[in-house]
């Protein structure tokens, strides 16, 4: 005897008929790729406040594994999924911008420590360059590679520039970029904790130099002066990256 089809219920068939047609009209339109991103990160974001920030819950680990799974399961390229993403890709430089009023607050003490964070920047950017190459090198990365991962701890736009000229490949870089920032944001607090670092100023500072946009939002979600010192970091990276790693590259790869 053959086995009957599966049937479903009839309130069950009806109920999902309007998500059906919802599910055809995003898939068709640029708002699949913004109510996607919007949706994932929300979600994302209320487990990772359920779980007490827990750094393994880190959302934008969470939200590129879903949306990378959505992406895949429905075949759909990425081209059309960043003609809706695009919209928040466009806000990230008006949270930068922001990123300006609490360093405003704190200037007084920025002022009396900038000497100490000058040469944490440099030591710190240094240490970052020459971990990542000389890693890379002594494994037998090619030029390619090495050019593209020059820059993997600043921001992802400067990152992708700084690659472009080196003679790297812009997908490597900001792929290294983004696995740089998620790796960090994911060791810092356990790290940070182990080598007895309780300052919040040090830890922000530390996590924005090394993980820039994605540790300086775990920073924030952690401590407000943590997020400060970590927004400094970042936009200090950001600025020394873009004048001084494009004559680096063309000194190391010519």
């Amino acid at each position: 005897m053959a086995d009957a089809p599966l049937r479903l219920p009839t309130g069950l068939v009806g109920a999902l008929e309007p998500l059906s047609e919802v599910w055809v009209y995003l898939a068709a339109t640029p708002l699949f790729g913004l109510t996607l991103t919007l949706g994932v990160y929300v979600l994302a974001d209320q487990l990772s406040a359920r779980s007490g920030r827990h750094p393994l819950a880190n959302p934008v680990l969470w939200s590129v594994l879903a949306i990378i799974a959505v992406l895949w399961a429905t075949g759909t390229p990425y081209r059309r999924y960043f003609e809706g993403a695009q919209f928040v890709h466009f806000l990230v430089g008006t949270a930068t911008v922001a990123l300006a009023v609490p360093l405003a607050r704190l200037w007084p003490e920025l002022r009396e420590r900038a000497g100490a964070l000058l040469m944490a920047l440099g030591l710190g950017a240094s240490a970052s360059v020459a971990v990542a190459l000389g890693v890379a090198w002594a494994l037998g990365g090619s030029t390619l590679i090495l050019a593209s991962l020059l820059p993997k701890s600043v921001t992802a736009p400067i990152a992708m520039g700084v690659a472009e000229q080196a003679g790297g490949s812009t997908t490597l870089a900001a792929v290294f970029t983004v696995t740089t920032g998620i790796v960090g944001a994911l060791v810092v607090t356990p790290l940070l904790d182990a080598l007895r670092v309780r300052d919040w100023a040090a830890r922000g500072f530390a996590v924005g130099l090394a993980a820039h946009g994605i540790g300086t939002a775990r920073a924030w979600s952690v401590n407000p002066r943590a997020g400060a010192y970590a927004s400094l970091a970042m936009g200090l990276h950001a600025v020394a990256g873009a004048l001084l790693l494009p004559p680096l590259a063309r000194w190391l790869f010519a």
